[in-house]
């Protein structure tokens, strides 16, 4: 609440100031109790963690309570916090593969895409019976002997090193956090974000709107809050084609009639099955292989490595959710919802760097980082619970 950095300094305080002896019901003449003790009931304790998530959990149900909460737009972010680590103890390590909610989730879309598939194809994909692997790229991650929990964050415009995210949901009425997760700081944006809302929704308040940037612009996000009846206000993520050939996406055009691309030669390119990454659920369309072979703009359309000689184009399974929500992106409540997810967000974080030590964390370990940034969220919810009711 006082932005004390240390156990050693809160202990300090308790001896000098009388109105902490008259909270803790310490007398002037007896001794406060060392820092150590804190230290120790944190270590020997295990559960002693519960009692911060139940803290932060009460003190949304108190401003949900007195009407400081109100679902209308909740907003998502995440900041960085510095790990209790430095570069140097860094060392690299094979990467892990782990499914976890997010491909969990994919799975079970993946089923019904395949029974869409069945009904517009006729046909009918073999079911998937091996794990589908990550990204050749991201075979070995840096790890900390330090505090091997802590991720290295490598990102454009933001430190590097080991850090911690601190993701956070605020509702935008009266800037009040209803929902806080942490993870390592090489994990992606998109990962933890749906099971937040969902709990935000089930548990605390339902929600009418969320909003967020440009990192929450991934394809399930729409599905997912559509299902649940969530308006989605995000900034549309910038589009790369990575393809290596003259004749980009957008030289073709898309025939929802015969649910076909049509190319500049004037050729069809059909639905061909559905195909499964690591990231998403995408349908695959394929040219013939007749048309391509005679096809006057061969060298334009495909590179000298494509071993198929075929043109393929694919989207999102999720597509048509997405683009229903991005539609509306020029209109006045859009761009208002946009806004106040910069001001609160990025507000809110602010004022807990500044004032409510969410710089750095103090302890090392994953459940530590999210003790240190749940109560950093409880004081500001309770000083701003405190500003609007009196």
């Amino acid at each position: 609440m006082y932005g004390i950095p240390s156990e050693r300094q809160i202990e300090q305080r308790c001896a000098d100031s009388n109105a902490f002896r008259w909270y803790l019901g310490i007398d002037l003449d007896e001794r406060v109790p060392d820092h150590s003790t804190i230290s120790q009931l944190r270590r020997r304790k295990p559960g002693f963690r519960k009692v911060f998530r139940l803290l932060f959990e009460e003190v949304v149900w108190q401003c949900v309570e007195k009407g400081l909460v109100s679902g209308k737009l909740m907003a998502t972010d995440s900041t960085h916090v510095k790990a209790n680590a430095s570069r140097a103890s860094e060392y690299l390590e094979e990467a892990r593969e782990e499914a976890g909610a997010y491909w969990e989730r994919l799975d079970a879309y993946e089923e019904e895409g395949l029974a869409e598939l069945e009904r517009r194809t006729g046909k009918r994909r073999k079911k998937r019976v091996k794990q589908i692997k990550r990204d050749k790229r991201r075979s070995h991650k840096r790890v900390s002997r330090t505090d091997p929990e802590a991720g290295h964050m490598k990102r454009p415009g933001k430190p590097r090193g080991q850090y911690y995210l601190s993701l956070q949901t605020t509702d935008t009425d009266c800037g009040i956090t209803t929902g806080v997760t942490v993870t390592p700081g090489d994990v992606y944006d998109s990962v933890p974000y749906l099971e937040q809302l969902e709990n935000i929704h089930q548990n605390v308040i339902p929600i009418q709107a969320a909003a967020a940037d440009s990192a929450y612009d991934f394809p399930l996000a729409h599905r997912v809050l559509e299902e649940h009846g969530i308006a989605f206000f995000v900034r549309p993520q910038s589009a790369h084609d990575r393809t290596n050939v003259e004749l980009k996406r957008e030289a073709f055009s898309y025939d929802a009639g015969q649910d076909a691309y049509i190319c500049p030669a004037g050729k069809q390119l059909r639905l061909n099955t559905l195909h499964r990454s690591a990231s998403g659920l995408y349908w695959l369309y394929q040219a013939d292989k007749r048309d391509c072979q005679s096809c006057p703009l061969r060298e334009k359309c495909l590179s000298e490595n494509d071993r198929r000689g075929v043109r393929k184009l694919e989207h999102s399974y999720f597509a048509p959710q997405r683009q229903r929500h991005l539609a509306r992106r020029h209109d006045a409540d859009y761009r208002e919802a946009l806004k106040k997810r910069q001001i609160w967000c990025e507000g809110t974080f602010a004022a807990q760097k500044w004032g409510h030590n969410l710089t750095r964390v103090l302890r090392r370990g994953l459940g530590a980082a999210e003790d240190h940034c749940l109560l950093s969220a409880v004081a500001l919810n309770l000083k701003r619970m405190i500003r609007c009711l009196f």
